[in-house]
């Protein structure tokens, strides 16, 4: 790690500084008053008895900045890295005397220490000493910047009380280097069994694996009972094999071609990226604990917002809302990626948000030194990959992986602040990477100097190894029995698996709910009075509340419409699904930008006082025992707020968790957790979830960047059943398709097109009688009567029936009849036939879409329904041209286009 230049200007203030003391020593009234107080202040600091009839002699201020300056950098001096080249490691002097005001003679004069060692006062020579010894040694302390100064002073006594007067034992060096052995040696046995395989080894960073087994051991003695792990690729099969003890069988089974394991954790992805539960696992204190390392695709820093919604839930569903202390988030970094991806920012932004907080993650960050071939001058912009920590105020411990016994201690100081002060803290593990960026690389290709100091290198472990023989903390017959055994342990293992090489078929993990399932309808009705109950409750504004006199209006007519039988409109059926919902017991969660009023204002699921501002939830107050609902505006962020409401999702299967974009175009900022978690992580990893996306969609001249969801990219990811592509048309079918979500046997991701015009539409309404009566229904057939009087079929879905339904009217055309494709996948292809069979008299069929040609439904739909026409008649498209974007800018090009979509269908 280089000098840091910007310290040059923050010290060069300390002229100044000495200038403005000088004058205050001369004459305190002639300066300002704030700095008069100021250096009185130090004064009063200063004043100390005299030692030994010794008087402290060095200036008072002088002496106080340089103890700040080796608090603040000395993390710029320390022996951080172990491939350091050319003198790397030899910094500018950031403590030079000269530029603290202080001279050599200075050294034999007595100073005040301020706390810093155990002696009120010493000589300048040995509080340097001590200086040195505790901040610019064997951890780099990053804290002077946090942003809490109660933890900040606590961080700083920890430091200079404590820390390094903690020794650990011999039995704990043993363990240490227990876990390097077993570190190593795995990923050596590894490299000669299966030559040439990826496997992206921990080898050079082995040090992670005591790190992680004393936190997690520690954290159990403090009561916590579940870590959730998120992490790169690098050292992911080490740490499920001596973590989270995933046998070494299945292990070993993955690297053989041809041969499946017999697990549950899904099949369909590579081994360095598969998740893996270690239910009831036992610390060596004997301490039950549940470890969980989630998957994760190449996409590597996504993981960061799935972990932290996974632990939301969890700890929702452990009742830890208030504490948050039995349910922690690791996040195990690479230097490159956390530095790098745009995720990282955006999760930690979420940390200490109200809706989004998990009190606290603790980050690894295993430092190569290096991205794939890039060096970290071309691949950020900051001295440290951890800056980004900086920026939120959050601690930073930077050590050496070939000093393990500081790893340790620096990992179990991060689990006191966490635990402490609920705040994320990051370690970040300076290593190297023993053969590039996997085993089939060349690394020498474009960093020769670096790996020829790599390759002369003796590892970690032998490194440990030698210091606790040469301390006589450990006997050289245990090193040698635990380093046989456990090859010989690992080669027993290999060798039964070669007598059973090929035996497993491959599974499959998706699960396929049959065409029954899938179409069978769900009893998602509620009786009338029942509505009416609960739309009375969520109207009761409480005493002394002062509601907005336009929401006081709509709260009055959603009552009224229910108690009068009126027709609903889309807001009030949203609001009744969840409504019933809650009543059930089951908890929801909505989230999204503006989500607690929503966009459009049409939900309004928060009330605010219009006197002092205090929120008010209404579905929060349905019943003593109810579902616990939570609404919650999110930051402007997609990528990491999408991922994290997937992760709540699936770690709470009973519950409805949405996610809701501003507009439908805004999931494009969240593409990763679509495509490589939403539509694939059941496949992949047999990862289920349900959780539910509300896409604002339909073209209403508001551009190409507010009109389109991208129907056509879910459907291009859908497959296997993975998921349920929707695009309802009536209050009715979203209160059904939401009801229907939660009383299926099976769990889907539910991507829902809603609507923004329709909104407000006086058609789009439904009855009372729709939501106590009906279920939701995959199509809904026009209702005409005959059939045979149909000479033209218009299929379409989502809002553009209603502009056809007026012009059928307007042109009185009862020969053409209009099919809604409500769910679009997976598709109904029994019931659609059923319904194309009532029109046998057809001559003209048409799919009809306000989207263009080469987006929306028709591309996906049309393969379909083309086998499904009458002998002879085929399929005709109508709808926008092919476009390289979703729509127009202009108003007066959108309505002309609107109409030629009409002409088209009503032509005779």
């Amino acid at each position: 790690m280089k000098y840091n230049p910007i310290l040059e200007g923050e010290l060069a203030n300390l002229d100044l500084l000495e200038h403005l003391y000088e004058q205050y020593q001369v004459d305190p009234n002639g300066l300002d008053p704030s700095w008069k107080n100021y250096f009185q202040s130090l004064d009063h600091e200063a004043a100390a008895p005299i030692i030994n009839g010794i008087a402290p002699q060095a200036p008072s201020l002088p002496v106080e900045q340089l103890i700040d300056a080796y608090r603040r950098y000395g993390h710029l001096t320390t022996k951080i890295n172990p491939i350091a080249l050319n003198g790397e490691q030899k910094k500018s002097d950031p403590f030079d005397l000269a530029k603290w005001g202080l001279k050599q003679e200075d050294l034999s004069k007595m100073v005040a220490t301020h706390g810093v060692l155990k002696e009120a006062h010493t000589s300048l020579a040995l509080l340097i000493d001590g200086l040195r010894n505790l901040y610019c040694n064997r951890i780099g302390f990053e804290y002077k910047h946090v942003d809490h100064k109660e933890m900040e002073q606590w961080i700083q006594d920890y430091i200079e009380t404590k820390l390094f007067q903690q020794t650990l034992s011999n039995e704990q060096k043993q363990r240490i280097l227990d876990y390097l052995n077993r570190s190593e040696l795995f990923e050596t046995f590894l490299h000669t069994k299966y030559v040439g395989q990826k496997r992206f080894s921990l080898e050079g960073a082995e040090t992670l694996i005591p790190m992680l087994a004393f936190l997690i051991e520690a954290g159990a003695e403090q009561g916590i009972q579940e870590f959730i792990l998120g992490m790169a690729h690098r050292g992911r099969l080490n740490v499920l094999a001596n973590i989270l003890n995933k046998s070494y069988h299945t292990i070993f089974s993955e690297f053989d071609e041809g041969y499946i394991p017999d697990s549950l954790e899904g099949m369909g992805d590579v081994k360095y990226h598969k998740g893996y539960t270690g239910d009831n696992l036992k610390t060596p204190l004997g301490k039950a604990i549940k470890l969980i390392l989630s998957p994760n695709p190449s996409h590597l820093e996504s993981v960061d917002a799935v972990v932290e919604g996974k632990t939301r839930a969890k700890q929702f569903l452990a009742n830890d809302e208030l504490a948050r202390k039995k349910i922690v988030p690791i996040l195990i970094h690479g230097d490159a990626a956390v530095s790098g991806q745009g995720v990282v920012y955006e999760t930690l932004q979420l940390a200490k948000v109200g809706g989004y907080t998990t009190g606290g993650t603790i980050h690894f960050v295993i430092n190569n030194q290096i991205g794939f071939t890039t060096i970290p001058r071309d691949s950020r912009s900051t001295p440290y990959c951890t800056d980004i920590a900086r920026a939120f105020g959050l601690p930073v411990f930077h050590v050496n992986a070939e000093d393990p016994d500081s790893c340790v201690l620096a990992t179990l100081l991060a689990l006191e602040i966490r635990q402490r002060f609920h705040c994320d803290v990051f370690i970040d593990l300076n290593g190297y990477r023993k053969y590039g960026h996997n085993e089939g690389d060349e690394p020498a290709y474009t960093q020769p100097l670096e790996y020829r100091l790599i390759k002369s290198k003796k590892s970690i472990r032998e490194l440990y190894r030698n210091r606790l023989l040469e301390d006589q903390a450990i006997a050289k017959d245990v090193v040698e029995q635990m380093e046989e055994g456990f090859k010989a342990g690992l080669q027993e293992v290999y060798g039964k698996l070669q007598e059973k090489k090929g035996a497993s078929p491959a599974r499959d993990q998706m699960e396929r709910p049959s065409d029954q399932a899938l179409f069978q309808p769900v009893k998602t009705g509620v009786d009338r009075e029942l509505l009416l109950s609960l739309a009375e409750r969520f109207s009761h504004v409480p005493e002394g509340f002062s509601l907005h006199p336009k929401i006081e209006h709509l709260v009055k007519d959603r009552l009224n419409r229910i108690k009068e039988d009126k027709p609903i409109d889309w807001g009030l059926g949203e609001y009744l699904a969840y409504a019933t919902l809650l009543d059930e017991e089951v908890p929801v969660r909505i989230s999204g930008q503006d989500s607690c009023r929503g966009t459009f204002s049409h939900r309004h699921a928060i009330w605010v006082d219009q006197q002092v501002e205090k929120d008010y939830y209404p579905l929060a107050h349905l019943k003593a025992k109810q579902g616990k609902f939570e609404v919650v505006n999110s930051p402007l962020s997609e990528m990491a707020v999408l991922g994290f409401e997937y992760g709540y999702s699936v770690a709470c299967l009973k519950g409805l968790t949405i996610w809701e974009a501003q507009f439908g175009d805004f999931a494009n900022g969240a593409q990763v957790i679509i495509d490589q978690y939403i539509a694939s992580g059941e496949q992949k990893w047999g990862q289920k979830s349900g959780l539910v996306m509300l896409l604002p969609h339909g073209y209403e001249g508001q551009g190409p960047e507010h009109s389109s969801a991208r129907l056509e990219r879910f459907l291009s990811l859908a497959g296997h059943d993975n998921m349920q592509v929707v695009n309802p048309t009536t209050p009715a079918q979203l209160f059904h398709l939401l009801r229907r979500q939660m009383h299926r046997s099976f769990h889907k991701p539910l991507i829902v097109f809603t609507p923004k015009g329709l909104l407000r539409h006086p058609a789009c309404v439904s009855s009372l009688a729709d939501l106590a009566q009906l279920t939701f229904q995959d199509i809904l057939d026009d209702p005409v009567q005959d059939g045979t009087a149909i000479k033209r079929l218009v299929l379409c879905s989502g809002r553009l029936y209603y502009d056809l339904l007026a012009e059928k009217a307007k042109t009185k055309r009862s020969d053409i009849a209009l099919i809604r494709i409500e769910q679009l996948y997976p598709l109904n292809k029994v019931r659609l036939k059923e319904i194309l069979a009532r029109y046998s008299k057809v001559k003209d069929y048409l799919w009809v879409q306000e989207e263009p040609q080469n987006m929306g439904a028709w591309s996906f739909i049309s393969p379909y329904l083309i086998p499904m026409l009458a002998k002879g008649l085929s399929l005709l498209y109508v709808g926008r041209q092919c476009s390289a974007t979703p729509a127009t800018g202009s108003h007066q090009l959108h309505e002309q286009e609107h109409v030629n979509i009409l002409k088209q269908v009503f032509q005779t």
